[in-house]
């Protein structure tokens, strides 16, 4: 491991983010609030730091390598999450623990939604606009954003991408480049964030509240500058609006890019993984639609708006919502937590398992039963009519597994600090899934929770946005031997 070059990225990457600091003060000149001097210091510390780390290395030239990029993605979440906690910590107005404060920067990041924050009616608009840029920075991965200005730095950022590319196929690139890679990701990104906001602003968001959940929208973030979230704003347009880029965020966007390039709408549906997301978004809409309906919780127009929606929010894992769906009927609400575990597609910016990996798991079991008449047959595995290595499918079921036994032992963790079944494995699936809203005492917030269950929680969210073997391999003896 080159400690050098990995100290030189870190602080780079620092520098980068303490500058996003900045805006925030802009924001809080543009209110005239007091909030200006805790952003100024939370820059200036986050600046230090950075070219602490920058200094001492910056001339050197040492390529990374693949077991760097692991370093590097994994520090890089961790160091930016604490840093960026700092504003929540200096303010008078929050009063947040170090605690509550590094779960607000951890699930802003890895754009989880989970927050310990009430009355956000009532905060400083600078700090509810620097929590909805921490989203939408991690959104894309800011890992991602920087590499396309690493090269120009004589640091390589095909290892890095290859560690923090969310999906089960990791080595495809859209362009030969790595830097081309990512401004183009970081383009199609920055298009559908103008968008949406533009589209919010014309439905009647006021600017600022457009900007903001632009930001959480296609981030497939979930905060929110309002306690009732989407619902605040009570308007059937807006919420079309925030389903259809819920909807877009959720695709891979290697499709974006594939569609835009070839001007050719129809690539989304000859998408295998497009086409099995789209579907489950509609049978799964119907389903609820139909149920508060026919159990007389809501009107036709009103099951159709709530109903859709907040299935869409919840599958897609952006955790918006229009109403308190905890208090819907039973099945409807442990239905959502379970279709968030399907989440989005591979390469798109949301959570949960993902799509490409349960097509492939239900390709091979469909397999199993054909090969139990066919023994001796031959039965490739094939995705877009490419076969799928042998090699990937054991991949899939091992993600599968470690996935399931973190996920119970961390139930098992919150239930042992004092938590009820429905509290802890809905938690535990809002945050490794990075969902936000849970079921039971976090359903409206985290706040109630100690700070056990909050370790235990940052501590999925972080798995679930490092898509867990990029975390643990670094504890492995394997991994830090010569």
């Amino acid at each position: 491991m080159h400690s050098a070059p990995i100290a030189r990225v870190l602080g780079l990457l620092l520098i980068i983010f303490s500058l996003t600091m900045l805006t925030p003060v802009f924001v809080a000149l543009l209110f005239d609030e007091g909030t200006k001097k805790m952003f100024v210091l939370a820059f200036s510390i986050t600046l230090i730091v950075g070219l602490l780390f920058w200094l001492p290395a910056r001339s050197v030239t040492i390529e990374l390598r693949t077991r760097d990029g692991f370093v590097v993605t994994v520090l890089f979440w961790l160091v930016l999450s604490t840093f960026g906690s700092l504003p929540f910590m200096l303010s008078d107005g929050l009063q947040l623990s170090f605690t509550d404060a590094l779960f607000e920067s951890i699930s802003g990041l890895t754009t989880t939604g989970a927050t310990v924050i009430s009355g956000l009616d009532h905060l400083p608009k600078s700090i509810l606009y620097y929590r909805q840029q921490l989203q939408w920075l991690g959104g894309i991965g800011i890992v991602v954003i920087a590499v396309a200005i690493l090269p120009m730095l004589g640091v390589g950022g095909m290892q890095i991408y290859r560690a923090e590319t969310p999906g089960p196929v990791k080595d495809t690139k859209l362009t030969p480049r790595i830097a081309q890679t990512a401004n183009v990701l970081f383009k199609i990104y920055l298009l559908l964030t103008i968008a949406c906001c533009a589209a919010y602003w014309w439905a009647g968001m006021s600017l600022f509240d457009a900007i903001c959940h632009s930001f959480s929208t296609v981030a497939i973030g979930g905060f929110s500058t309002h306690d009732a979230s989407i619902g605040y704003f009570n308007s059937d347009i807006i919420i079309v609006i925030c389903t259809f880029f819920m909807i877009i965020s959720g695709v891979n966007f290697a499709l974006h890019y594939t569609a835009w390039h070839n001007r050719n709408l129809s690539w989304y549906w000859s998408d295998p993984e497009a086409r099995m997301y789209l579907t489950l978004l509609v049978v799964g809409a119907v389903v609820t639609c139909l149920y508060l309906y026919t159990s007389g919780t809501y009107s036709p127009r009103e099951s159709l708006a709530h109903g859709g929606f907040q299935f869409v929010s919840i599958m897609t894992t952006t955790g918006f919502s229009t109403t308190e769906f905890a208090s819907w009927p039973t099945f409807l609400p442990l239905f959502f937590i379970i279709m968030s575990f399907f989440g989005a597609c591979a390469g798109s910016t949301g959570g949960g398992i993902k799509i490409g990996r349960m097509l492939i798991l239900f390709q091979q079991g469909v397999r199993e039963i054909y090969q139990l008449i066919h023994p001796n047959a031959l039965l490739p595995i094939k995705i877009n009519h490419r076969k799928i290595p042998d090699r990937v499918v054991d991949a899939i079921w091992a993600f599968i597994s470690a996935y399931l036994a973190i996920f119970y032992l961390m139930v098992l963790l919150l239930m042992a600090s004092g938590s009820d079944y429905v509290t802890a494995w809905s938690a535990t699936a809002a945050s490794l899934n990075n969902l936000g809203p849970g079921l039971g005492a976090v359903a409206n917030n985290y706040s109630q929770l100690g700070n056990f269950p909050k370790w235990v929680l940052c501590c999925g969210m972080l798995l679930g946005r490092l898509e867990i073997f990029t975390l643990l391999v670094l504890f492995t003896p394997t991994f830090w031997r010569r």
